[in-house]
């Protein structure tokens, strides 16, 4: 696939300095692109890179770096203009149309226009498959599970029973929605089940990615919403609600009957506990553990940066004495306002 700078310019709403004639067929980035690849310069600290890099043009955000290369796009966003350009020079396979021979299929499903269903899908009775649909090899549709126009399962997604997938999700392999939330009554004899009544709800245009699993409510639904990402091995519990447009990054846990809100981004290894509220807008840096809610838009933190082992003792051993400092101060205070 070739385009012209002047074609791809057009398609990201940027303006060309130097050939607009000439011909791109792939995307690279600065270090290893080469004269057929357009590249891009997001993130100003590799911009000493631009000297060297061998890319036939970069994407830049002003006219003063487009002048260090031979040829450029001017966009304001150079990173949002280079995702925009990975989705035409994407080339996602599939290797059936229409629906393999090997598909078990229940007699009441409801499937779409356009439809591609992949070896050893199972979908059971009453499922609703929409139009432009792409189920990819070995997934399994429950009973009653409704997904939304062309939303695309990759190999191996199991949805369980009554889950519902908006329109336009990307789901990875491996990705499980709707098993059990985690819910047990204790007895003298052990743990008894607690039935999960619930189901999910997921909105449009949600990524999730590889081996992600997603709860059922217990007796609500757990509920996505709109435009959320989610990373790969993310644990989203029984009830939890996640607002619009929130990303979630990998290896996160979140407990049961958390609400997080709209525009929130969680980075990679935070753990949420459950029954909390954390408001719109919020960032948690990562290995951070969310113990309370959060009512203040803003970014938080918890845990101690990484240093050299023997410093880390040392300030653990300062850490444990804190209660001890406290007290010692409080008393000198009294001391010193006694003689005030």
């Amino acid at each position: 696939m070739i385009y012209t700078l002047g074609q791809l310019a057009e398609h990201v709403g940027g303006v060309v300095v130097g050939s607009a004639a000439k011909e791109i067929t792939c995307l690279g980035t600065l270090a290893g692109a080469q004269q057929n690849a357009l590249s891009f310069l997001a993130n100003p600290k590799y911009a000493n890179q631009l000297s060297d890099t061998r890319a036939g043009a970069v994407l830049v955000k002003d006219l003063e770096l487009a002048k260090l290369v031979d040829n450029a796009i001017v966009v304001a966003n150079p990173y949002l203009a280079f995702a925009q350009l990975t989705q035409i020079f994407d080339r996602p396979l599939v290797s059936w149309s229409g629906i393999h021979p090997s598909v078990v299929l229940a007699e009441d499903v409801l499937i779409g226009d356009n439809v591609s269903i992949g070896p050893n899908v199972v979908i059971e009775a009453g499922a609703k498959i929409g139009a432009g649909c792409v189920i990819g090899a070995g997934c399994v549709i429950g009973a009653n599970a409704s997904i939304g126009a062309s939303t695309r399962l990759h190999a191996n997604v199991t949805l369980y029973h009554e889950v519902v997938l908006g329109a336009y999700c990307n789901i990875h392999s491996g990705v499980v929605i709707g098993a059990d939330g985690f819910g047990f009554a204790a007895t003298a004899e052990g743990w008894f089940k607690i039935a999960q009544l619930g189901s999910v709800s997921i909105g449009d245009h949600v990524e999730i990615g590889a081996n992600t699993t997603i709860d059922r409510g217990a007796l609500e639904n757990t509920q996505i919403g709109r435009g959320v990402i989610i990373d790969n091995q993310v644990q989203i519990a029984h009830n939890v609600i996640i607002g619009d447009n929130s990303a979630i990054a990998g290896c996160t846990a979140i407990a049961g009957s958390t609400v997080i809100g709209k525009n929130c981004t969680i980075a990679g290894g935070v753990g949420i506990i459950g029954h909390l509220t954390i408001t719109d807008g919020v960032h948690i840096t990562a290995m951070s553990l969310v113990s309370k809610s959060i009512t203040t838009t803003g970014s938080y933190s918890s845990g101690t940066g990484l240093e050299t082992t023997q410093k880390w003792r040392r300030s653990m051993a300062r850490l444990r004495r804190i209660e001890t400092m406290a007290k010692q101060i409080s008393k000198l205070e009294q001391q010193i306002n006694k003689l005030l």
